[in-house]
């Protein structure tokens, strides 16, 4: 598979206790990118952080967060970005969704 030099990265913000369908929804919009042919995603779990509502969501010994952030990156063209924002636009009910141009210095595979 190969990346266009001058591509998209769709970066998804969302609660590590959001679902669907009793799986998590971070595990759910990476299958679906998959299903997609995108080129791939990444999920990174934060230890801080707060949204719209201004709750801290914080990973700390005495008082565990059971709703961390949780950050979904994926890197593709801009049109088969486009082709995941049906899916993003159903499922996402609380969260950020945002896109930035990115420039693609490497995407390798052995």
């Amino acid at each position: 598979m190969k990346i266009p030099e001058e591509a998209t990265l769709l970066r998804i913000f969302i609660g590590e206790s959001d679902r669907e369908g009793g799986k998590p929804l971070y595990e759910r919009i990476v299958m679906k990118a998959r299903e997609l042919d995108l080129a791939g995603a990444t999920v990174i779990k934060g230890i801080l952080g707060f949204g719209a509502d201004s709750r801290i969501h914080a990973a700390k010994l005495l008082s565990i967060s059971d709703d961390l952030p949780v950050i979904v990156e994926i890197v593709d063209s801009e049109e088969k970005i486009q082709l995941m924002m049906p899916y993003l636009d159903e499922h996402i009910t609380e969260g950020l969704v945002t896109m930035e141009k990115v420039r693609v210095v490497k995407y390798r595979h052995s």
